[in-house]
């Protein structure tokens, strides 16, 4: 695991569940995937992602990490942060700043 904040590595196959059904919705996307995978525009670049942290959103983020990017991301409202999505990405190779109701100096912390 990468040095993110999140609160429990263990809900990461709930995650993965919904980020993958997620993913049959999204044609946009897995175009996107399927051609940027292949030639990693963002080879090299580190992407920050402040976002409702959620399946979808999820999904974007891998997305971007596939295309070569080195993502971090974090809850721009962290009441809708999804604890089992961020512990998903983050056994995807993501990092992960995050967690479900979080303090404002938590999420301070987390943004930056």
């Amino acid at each position: 695991m990468s040095d993110s904040i999140i609160k429990d590595i263990t809900l990461a196959p709930l995650g993965k569940q919904k980020i993958n059904w997620v993913k049959e919705y999204m044609p946009l996307l897995n175009l996107l995937n399927e051609k940027y995978s292949k030639t990693k525009p963002f080879a090299g670049i580190n992407m920050v992602v402040t976002i409702h942290l959620e399946a979808k959103t999820a999904y974007l983020a891998k997305v971007l990490k596939n295309a070569g990017a080195n993502v971090y991301i974090t809850g721009s409202n962290p009441l809708s942060t999804q604890d089992e999505i961020a512990a998903a990405l983050v056994e995807e190779g993501i990092n992960v700043y995050a967690t479900h109701n979080c303090t404002s100096e938590e999420y301070d912390l987390f943004l930056g």
